[in-house]
């Protein structure tokens, strides 16, 4: 039988909320750093995300390799479940690789708490289409799905709207999450979703890092079974979002108020469609052609002093040539990212542990011995 999501995580899903793309946070010596992992998810806590996508390509797919998926989708987990007491909360966990894997990986994301998987394409060029629905499909016997559309500079496949249309059929899909970067491939999600008798279940998620604005504001105009229909992306699931995510939140009220007719609103978010796109320039390393796209993530943690340096667990992963100034150049050029780092400032001392407290960071497999980033802090 298809797993279904919590009435209230349903609610908060389909009505549309910020999901950051949690980072991983390691050492110097490609250490998992406790402490600032779970200083991360206490910021996206108090910044107003309505949930956090753990275990995805901002969380590096290599952390599998060093058996630290457990781990890191614990400690978020154990945060998310203290703070949010008081208010829904969803909790969505990546999973990837054949069947087999992704059907282990979900198991385990259940037995922490998630509440729905994000059923990630990367690897499978060898897998056909009906292949990887009969993936989803197993997947989704253990957890509510997100189906996940990845670009293929990181590792994605083109997805016809077909595709789109019979994964919203399967009634464990839930959501989707855009991200083709592309505007061509993009609408046909959205026309393969609504094309679906299921389609006004699945809620969709931008992803699109580059036109998250855009996406946000835009009514789709498409058809479905019974005639036309207009959608919507209610939300986000973003790396983009896991820096500047208190701005995101901002964001997203005034979209979800533009569409209600809040010409104020409106204003204040079309102002902000060309600086959201220029910075995610600068942090995913567009010039390089994304090679340093979870560096920029890490680097402007650590400006804000999140995290203590960029370092990835693969030692060859680090910013690419010029991309730490051109991070400089947005943040001092828009306001809402100046005013993010006075309010990651005021809240570090709540977020990281007092010094001496004997915390300590756990090991993982990787090689100690290389360096990409000099401690800063």
């Amino acid at each position: 039988m298809p797993a279904v999501l919590d009435p209230a995580v349903a609610r908060l899903l389909h009505h549309g909320t910020v999901i950051p793309a949690h980072p991983l946070a390691l050492t110097a010596d490609r250490v998992l750093d406790e402490d600032r992992q779970r200083a991360l998810t206490r910021y996206y806590l108090a910044a107003g995300a309505g949930g956090l996508a753990v275990g995805v390509h901002t969380t590096q797919f290599a952390l599998r390799e060093h058996g630290l998926l457990p781990t890191v989708l614990g400690l978020a987990a154990q945060e998310a479940r203290a703070a949010a007491r008081e208010r829904p909360f969803v909790l969505v966990a990546g999973v990837c690789g054949p069947t087999v894997q992704a059907v282990a990986e979900a198991a385990t994301a259940r037995e922490l708490g998630y509440d729905a998987v994000l059923v990630s394409p990367a690897g499978l060029d060898d897998v056909d289409l009906d292949g990887l629905l009969d993936r989803s499909a197993a997947v989704g016997e253990v957890l509510p799905v997100v189906g996940f559309y990845l670009q293929e500079a990181v590792g994605g496949r083109y997805l016809p709207a077909g595709f789109w249309r019979r994964l919203a059929d399967q009634p464990s899909t839930v959501a989707v999450k855009a991200a083709p970067f592309d505007r061509y491939r993009t609408l046909e999600l959205v026309a393969g979703v609504a094309a679906s008798g299921r389609g006004a279940d699945v809620a969709l998620y931008t992803g699109n890092d580059d036109a998250i604005v855009a996406d946000l504001l835009t009514p789709y105009h498409v058809t479905g079974p019974d005639g036309p229909v207009v959608r919507h992306f209610v939300g986000g699931l973003l790396g983009h979002w896991a820096v500047w995510t208190r701005s995101a939140v901002d964001l997203l009220r005034d979209a979800h108020a533009a569409r209600d007719g809040d010409a104020g609103a409106r204003a204040r978010a079309l102002a902000r469609l060309a600086g959201d796109t220029d910075a995610n320039a600068a942090v995913y390393d567009v010039r390089g052609g994304f090679a340093g796209c979870i560096a920029g993530v890490h680097e402007v943690l650590r400006t804000h002093g999140l995290l203590r340096g960029t370092w990835c667990l693969d030692p060859a992963e680090d910013l690419s040539p010029g991309q730490a100034a051109e991070i400089a150049r947005v943040h001092a050029s828009y306001p809402w990212l100046s005013a993010e780092a006075r309010f990651v400032a005021d809240g570090l001392a709540r977020w990281l542990p007092e010094p001496g407290s004997g915390r300590t960071a756990r090991t993982c497999s990787a090689d100690p011995s290389e360096r990409t980033t000099e401690e800063t802090q």
